[in-house]
């Protein structure tokens, strides 16, 4: 008889599998750190950010919000982001860290 219970999110075939996908990711998927250059184009992502809170409202919920509105602030965010490290990369000061 099969079990009711659902499965867990993440499930591996047998531990050998489980051990390999394990040392996988604490090899290679580790988080690294943010360079300063992203910090700064992350606070610079803010304002435009902030700018689109303003127009949907800053006490409406992120669950309350249409696919619009979060796709908005999607591309918002993104595009500051992006916005800022091209302007970092033009910066003819800017040196080369190799």
């Amino acid at each position: 008889m099969r079990s009711k219970q659902p499965r867990p999110s993440v499930w591996f075939c047998s531990m050998a599998c489980q051990g390999f996908w394990t040392r996988l990711a604490r090899e290679r998927w580790a988080m690294v750190d943010l360079t300063e250059q992203e910090k700064a184009a992350i606070r610079a992502a803010m304002k435009p950010v902030a700018e689109i809170m303003e127009e949907i409202g800053w006490q409406a919920r992120f669950s309350d919000l249409t696919e619009a509105q979060v796709l908005t602030l999607i591309e918002v965010a993104v595009g500051g982001f992006q916005d800022a490290m091209h302007a970092m990369a033009a910066d003819a000061d800017a040196e080369v860290p190799f």
